[in-house]
């Protein structure tokens, strides 16, 4: 896809690899550069890039992460200020369940795409058979897409149980992983809305109740529902997990409010379908489908907006080494965005506040994590101390100060970890890892080809998988 939505030209993918290229170089020199100025002056550009992009990350993500507790204690619904987007986060916390009859409640279809899901996908389909919503009003349709396990046989007893559940089925070299198999749903449906879903997603009974109310008032394009982790004390790594996903919540609220960008995260994202197709439906040149479409209907200037409840319940993985191969597709699937829409981010289709805070983003994700392993380099060839650690130790603090915010929020779903020194520690250490896939995952992209697999996640569900 194109900045307009339209079909990215080959040239412009296989351009990936020299763009990749360019920005390594770029973050290397900056990185490297302040180890050969005058032992007085080394610490002048990462200071001044910490005091620039602390400020933005205050008033972004911390100011009105901390005025909205105020008001909560104080019992004062929380509204924006002048120039700020509307708080449709603030409204799902103050607004109870909305009751809708079958004639008046918006058409919704709920869509998984599935491979090899047998430990989960009947745990989804039956938690969408309790959803409190009109049933004349709701489908589920599940691609099962090449599936070598039972998944296949699981879908077709439930189809047998469960009249809401369409079945659409994909061979494995079909193509186009994941965003293939939802843009052959995309062919299928007929309600103004889609509701995306992970195979090991779960919702509480009045998620639609509440959420399809506030999508239709609201006049969003789309809207990301907060990602829980259902299963936070498995062990150290999925509680860091847990802390992130607050973290990352606390930091799209802010950017939200202050007329910035909000990025989709794939499971639990509504999609007004009108919207869906205008940008082209889902990429099927991309790793992650829902960073591409974020910017997609950013340029479209259709809103979105992000949801603190109801949540979205999601399985954290357990294992350091499917920790790295899930931030490995994230982060690629992150920087390819920023590479094949740049043109569009930097035309006049965007606001000056938008742009800004995709600046900072940027900064703050990408080039901030090579910029620090550049500066490891120069460090280890000039015999000279790091140079980047006052921007780095700025964004460690402001991050850990959101997770501290976000998990002592009052919140629906799964416990939040509780927020003691040892857990807040380990948080804030686990965010570190970023340091190390962000620069790995660009000198890839520089020297390999782009690979379309689907990198699934491996749900395993409450228990074991059935035999």
């Amino acid at each position: 896809m194109a900045a307009d939505g339209s079909a990215t030209s080959s040239s412009a993918t296989n351009n990936r690899r020299g763009k990749s290229a360019l920005f390594l170089v770029a973050c290397g020199i900056a990185g490297m550069g302040p180890h050969w100025l005058d032992p007085g002056l080394r610490l002048v550009p990462a200071t001044t890039l910490a005091v620039l992009l602390g400020g933005f990350s205050v008033h972004t993500v911390l100011l009105p992460a901390l005025a909205r507790r105020s008001a909560a204690g104080s019992g004062a619904v929380p509204g924006a200020t002048a120039g700020e987007a509307s708080p449709v986060a603030s409204m799902a916390s103050d607004q109870g369940p909305a009751t809708r009859s079958p004639a008046t409640a918006p058409a919704v279809d709920l869509v998984v795409a599935a491979r090899d899901e047998q430990a989960v996908i009947g745990r989804l389909v039956e938690g969408i058979a309790r959803l409190r919503y009109p049933a004349a009003a709701l489908r589920l349709w599940v691609i099962d897409d090449g599936s070598s396990d039972r998944t296949p046989l699981v879908l077709a007893d439930l189809k047998e149980r469960h009249p809401f559940l369409r079945v659409l089925r994909r061979e494995p070299d079909a193509g186009g992983g994941k965003s293939g198999a939802l843009n052959l749903a995309l062919q299928q449906l007929e309600a103004p809305w889609m509701l995306v879903l992970d195979a090991d997603a779960d919702l509480q009974p009045d998620t639609l109740e509440r959420l399809m109310p506030l999508a239709e008032q609201g006049g969003w394009g789309a809207v990301q529902l907060r990602k829980a982790v259902v299963n936070p004390d498995a062990n150290w790594l999925t509680r860091a997990q847990a802390m992130e996903m607050a973290l990352d919540t606390v930091v799209q609220e802010g950017r939200q409010r202050r007329g910035g960008v909000v990025e989709l995260r794939g499971n639990g994202q509504l999609l007004r379908r009108s919207a869906l197709e205008q940008a082209g439906g889902f990429n099927e040149e991309t790793v992650t489908d829902d960073l591409d479409l974020s910017f997609r209907l950013v340029l479209d200037q259709q809103p979105v907006a992000i949801l603190w409840d109801p949540p979205v319940q999601e399985e954290a993985v357990l294992s350091v080494a499917a920790l790295w191969r899930q931030r490995q597709r994230w982060a690629e699937g992150g920087l390819q965005r920023f590479f094949d829409y740049s043109p569009g981010l930097l035309s006049g289709r965007l606001s000056g506040a938008r742009k800004l805070d995709l600046a900072g983003f940027f900064l703050l994700q990408y080039v901030l994590p090579v910029m620090a392993a550049a500066d490891l380099l120069g460090s280890a060839i000039t015999r000279t101390p790091p140079t980047i650690w006052p921007l780095s130790l700025v964004a460690f603090s402001l991050s850990g100060l959101s997770i501290l915010l976000g998990c002592r929020r009052s919140s629906e779903g799964p416990p939040m970890p509780a927020m003691h020194p040892v857990n807040l520690l380990v948080g804030i250490l686990y965010l570190g890892h970023w340091f190390l896939v962000i620069p790995y995952t660009t000198l890839r992209m520089a020297l390999r080809p782009k690979r379309l697999v689907w990198a699934k996640t491996l749900h395993i569900g409450e228990g074991s998988a059935p035999a």
